[in-house]
C-alpha cells in the first residue's frame, strides 16, 4: 500500500476499540493453509479506511490485508464485507486490478466480527491529496487520466459474464441511491441540518429522466481507493468495495469529478496539470464510445456530495459510539452543513456540456502545452533544421542515413524533460485531438519534428492500435518501450501484387501451426522499416481459417518482430526520387515462413478491419493537422518570395495572377484547418465509428488544399522551388503522398457520398 516504501507511514498499532485474538485468527489461517501454525503473526492498522477497519497482517514470509466490520451496533445496511469480498472475487480473473481474494469468514468467534481477506499489494503508491503533490504536472496528468480510464474499464465490463446474480438491484439506481442515503443520514444524525433535508427533496424530485443504465458501479470510486504503479501512471489495484452495486455509472463519474466543484478555497483544479472537467469526461466518454454531452451532471454531482455528506455524518456517529475507525472521526460532523450546502448550489445551477457553445476552442491544458510546443520549437527545432539536412546530404548514398542524427536524439531527451512527449494519446497526455489537432498543426512547421516529441507516423497509429487493442503481455513489451522512445516500429499493409486501395485483397497470408502462426506474403511501403530502432512491425494478413463469405471478417493483424527469421527488407522504394530517409524510409517488406508465437494476435483472429478503422481515424486527423501547418509554411516562403523579387517592373505579389494565388492558399488553408478541427470534435464527442465521414472529408480535403498551396509556392520560387535549395520539392513530395497513403481519395469520396446519402434518406424519413 506505501508509496513511501515505510509501511509506519500508513499503520498505526491496532486502536484500543479494534483489538482481537491474533492466536485465533494464527489457528483459522492456518487451518485454511494460508500460513503455518508456526508463523508469528504481526498486526498493524491502517490509518485510512473510516467504515470498514482495514490491518496489514504479516509474517515473515507473506503478508495479507484484512478487512472486518467495526464492532458494536451498526447502521442497517451497512459494512457489507461479504459483498466487497464477492464483488472482488467476480472481478479478479477478468484482470481488473483488485487485490487477490482469499477467503471470506462469517464465524464471529475467530476475531469478533466477519472479515475477508486479500492480498496485499506491497508496491505501489496513494494518494490521499487530490492535488497529487510531489509529481510533475505531465504525470498529474496522466494519473488522473489513468483514474478516469480505470473507472471506464469497470463502466464497460459485461454484467452477464462476472456471475454476479442479484448483486443489486439494476435500473432505478438513482432513486433507490437518494433513498438509501436520506435514511442512512437520518439513522446517523445527531442534530437537524435544513440544508441537507433540501437536498434529500430537491433529489428526489429532480430524479433524471432516463435511470435504465445499469453497469457495476463502485460507489466510492476517488484517488485513496486506487494504488498506483510505482513509476507508471497505470492504476494496479482499486480498493473499498464496500458501497459496489449495480445501476447509473455516471454516479460513479460525478463522485470522482465532485472536487473540481469545491470552492476554490480548496486548491484543487487550479493546480497545474490536473484536466478539466471537460478533458476527463471527454477521455471517459471515449474509453466507453459514448457521447460526451451529460446533461444531468448537475444531479450527480448533488447525489455525490449528499452521499459524502452522509458518509461523514455515519463516520462521527461510529465516533459517538465509540467504534470509529478514524482517529479524526469527531471532526466529521463539520463537514456536513457545508457539503449540503454546496450541493444545493450545484443542483440548482447549470451546467454546460463541454461540447457546447465552444465548438473548436482548445482546454486550458491544451492551450498550455501548444504554447509550450511552439515555444521549444523555435528555441530548438527550427536552429537545429540546417545541422539535420547536411546530416542527411552528407549521408545520402551512405547506410548511416537510416539512423536518427544525434541532434533529434538530443532534442527527443529535451523535450520528455519538458514533459512534450506521447501528446497524440488522451490517455497519456490528457489531451483531447481537438488539443492535440493544434499541436499537430505545429509540427507540421518541420518535417521532423513529430519525432522530436514521440509523435511520428506511423508509431502513433501503432502505438494507437497497441493501447486500444493489445493484451497486457503486448503492452508490456512492445507498448510501454514505443511509449518511451526506446524502439520504433512499421506498419505492413499494402502489396505490391493486388490493388490495395480495396483492402480486403490483400493476400498475405496467416496459417495457425500449433501454438504458432506462419505468415508468407510481400508488402511495401512499410514506412519507418528502415530505421535500425524498428524493432517490431504489425502486420495485415488474410487468415487462413476465417470464414470466406465475410469480406470484412477475413483479415488479422499480427506482431512480427523485425529480426524474426524470414523478415526481408527487401529495397526502399523512393518518392519522386527521395527515399525519405528522415523518417525511416518506406520499404518493401518480403515475409517467408516467418513464424511468430499465437499470443502475437492482436484482439484476435479476423479482427483486422476493426482495428484498421480504430487506428486510422485520429492517425488520418494527426496527418491532416500537420498538412496544414505544413501549407502554412509553404504560404510564408511563397509571400516572402513575392515580396522579395521583381518581374517586369514590379514586385511579384503585385502581379494579380501571384495576388490571387496568395489569397485562394489563405482560403483553402482556412477551411481545410475548420473542417479538420470539426473531425476532431467530433472524434472527441462522437467516437471513431461515428466520425467516419468527416474524417473521410478531411483526408481528401487536406491533401488536396497542401499540395495546391505548395504547389503555388513552387511557382512562385520558379526554378528554385523544384530544387533542394528550398524544401518546398521535399514537401510537394510528401503532400502529393497523402492522396495516396490511409488510401488514395478516390476511396474517401465514395464513402463520404455514401455516408451522405445515408444521412440524408434518414433526414427524410424523419420528416414523413
Amino acid at each position: 500500500f506505501n508509496p513511501l516504501g515505510n509501511m509506519d507511514a500508513l499503520t498505526t498499532p491496532v486502536r484500543q476499540q479494534h483489538k482481537f485474538n491474533v492466536s485465533k485468527l494464527l489457528t483459522y489461517l492456518s487451518g485454511k493453509s494460508l500460513v503455518s501454525n508456526n508463523d508469528t503473526l504481526t498486526v498493524r492498522q491502517y490509518s485510512t479506511g473510516q467504515s470498514n477497519p482495514t490491518f496489514l497482517i504479516q509474517t515473515p514470509s507473506n503478508s495479507f490485508v484484512l478487512r472486518k466490520k467495526p464492532p458494536g451496533e451498526l447502521l442497517p445496511g451497512a459494512h457489507k464485507v461479504d459483498r466487497e469480498y464477492r464483488v472482488q472475487k467476480a472481478l479478479f480473473p477478468t484482470g481488473f486490478p483488485v487485490p487477490q481474494p482469499f477467503l471470506h469468514c462469517t464465524d464471529s468467534e475467530v476475531i469478533g466480527t466477519e472479515f475477508y481477506l486479500m492480498e496485499h499489494v506491497k508496491q505501489g503508491r496513494i494518494f490521499s491529496d487530490q492535488r497529487l503533490p510531489g509529481v510533475s504536472p505531465a504525470e498529474r496528468t496522466a494519473l488522473y487520466v489513468a483514474a478516469v480510464e480505470v473507472l471506464a474499464k469497470l463502466h464497460s465490463l459485461d454484467l452477464a459474464s462476472l456471475s454476479l446474480e442479484g448483486y443489486g438491484k439494476g435500473s432505478g439506481y438513482c432513486k433507490r441511491q437518494v433513498s438509501t442515503w436520506t435514511k442512512q443520514y437520518n439513522a446517523a444524525a445527531h442534530r437537524d441540518i435544513p440544508a441537507m433535508n433540501e437536498l434529500s427533496d430537491w433529489l428526489m424530485k429532480n430524479l433524471p429522466a432516463s435511470d435504465n443504465e445499469v453497469t457495476l458501479v463502485h460507489g466510492d470510486f476517488r484517488f485513496d481507493n486506487l494504488i498506483f504503479h510505482p513509476t507508471e501512471a497505470r492504476v494496479i489495484a482499486v480498493l473499498d468495495w464496500e458501497l459496489s452495486t449495480t445501476g447509473q455509472p455516471l454516479a460513479d463519474l460525478a463522485y470522482f469529478l465532485m472536487h473540481h466543484f469545491w470552492p476554490t478555497t480548496f486548491n484543487v483544479i487550479s493546480t497545474i496539470g490536473i484536466p478539466t472537467v471537460a478533458d476527463l469526461i471527454s477521455i471517459y466518454c471515449q474509453c466507453r464510445g459514448i457521447p460526451s454531452a451529460l446533461p444531468s451532471l448537475n444531479f450527480y454531482l448533488a447525489l455525490s456530495i449528499f452521499k459524502m455528506a452522509g458518509i461523514a455524518q455515519g463516520i462521527y456517529a461510529r465516533h459517538l459510539l465509540g467504534n470509529a475507525s478514524a482517529p479524526n472521526a469527531a471532526e466529521f460532523s463539520q463537514c456536513v452543513e457545508p457539503l449540503a450546502k454546496l450541493a444545493l448550489e450545484l443542483a440548482q445551477s447549470i451546467y454546460f456540456s463541454p461540447t457546447e457553445g465552444n465548438l473548436f476552442l482548445q482546454t486550458a491544458k491544451g492551450q498550455a502545452v501548444r504554447q509550450q510546443v511552439k515555444d521549444f520549437m523555435k528555441q530548438y527545432v527550427f536552429p537545429a533544421e540546417e545541422v539535420i539536412a547536411e546530416y542527411y546530404s552528407k549521408h545520402a548514398q551512405s547506410p548511416q542515413r537510416w539512423h536518427t542524427p544525434q541532434i533529434i536524439e538530443d532534442l527527443k531527451v529535451k523535450a520528455r524533460e519538458a514533459g512534450l512527449w506521447n501528446l497524440f494519446l488522451p490517455a497519456v497526455s490528457g489531451l483531447s485531438q481537438l488539443d492535440y489537432a493544434y499541436i499537430a498543426e505545429e509540427t507540421g512547421h518541420c518535417l521532423f519534428a513529430p519525432e522530436v516529441f514521440n509523435c511520428q507516423a506511423p508509431d502513433t497509429g501503432n502505438m494507437e492500435v497497441l493501447h486500444m487493442f493489445g493484451s497486457e503481455e503486448q503492452k508490456r513489451k512492445w507498448l510501454e518501450p514505443l511509449l518511451r522512445g526506446e524502439i520504433r516500429s512499421c506498419f505492413c499493409m499494402t502489396e505490391p501484387d493486388v490493388a490495395s486501395s480495396d483492402a480486403t485483397n490483400i493476400e498475405c497470408t496467416l496459417h495457425r501451426d500449433g501454438d504458432n502462426y506462419i505468415i508468407n506474403g510481400k508488402k511495401w511501403w512499410s514506412s519507418g522499416a528502415g530505421n535500425p530502432k524498428c524493432k517490431v512491425s504489425i502486420v495485415m494478413c488474410r487468415s487462413s481459417s476465417q470464414d470466406v463469405s465475410s469480406r470484412h471478417g477475413q483479415h488479422s493483424m499480427v506482431l512480427v518482430p523485425m529480426d524474426t527469421p524470414g523478415v526481408k527488407l527487401v529495397r526502399p522504394l523512393t518518392v519522386f526520387g527521395q527515399d525519405d530517409a528522415i523518417h525511416g524510409g518506406h520499404f518493401e517488406v518480403h515475409f517467408e515462413n516467418v513464424c511468430v508465437p499465437v499470443a502475437n494476435i492482436i484482439l484476435g483472429e479476423g479482427q483486422g478491419f476493426e482495428i484498421a478503422q480504430g487506428r486510422l481515424g485520429p492517425g488520418r486527423l494527426h496527418h491532416c493537422m500537420r498538412a496544414v501547418g505544413l501549407a502554412e509554411l509553404a504560404l510564408e516562403l511563397l509571400c516572402q518570395r513575392a515580396a522579395s523579387r521583381r518581374t517586369f517592373g514590379k514586385k511579384l505579389y503585385q502581379h494579380e495572377v501571384v495576388a490571387h494565388c496568395i489569397a485562394e492558399c489563405r482560403l483553402m488553408i482556412e477551411q481545410t484547418r475548420l473542417l479538420t478541427l470539426h473531425a476532431a470534435r467530433a472524434l472527441d464527442t462522437l467516437g471513431s465509428r461515428a466520425a467516419r465521414k468527416e474524417i473521410a472529408m478531411i483526408k481528401v480535403a487536406a491533401a488536396r488544399m497542401a499540395c495546391y498551396v505548395v504547389d503555388c509556392a513552387i511557382q512562385v520560387h520558379g526554378g528554385g522551388g523544384v530544387s533542394g535549395d528550398f524544401p518546398l520539392a521535399q514537401m510537394y513530395s510528401y503532400a502529393r503522398t497523402l492522396r495516396i497513403a490511409d488510401g488514395p481519395d478516390e476511396v474517401h469520396l465514395s464513402s463520404i457520398a455514401r455516408l451522405e446519402l445515408r444521412d440524408q434518406l434518414k433526414k427524410a424519413q424523419a420528416k414523413l
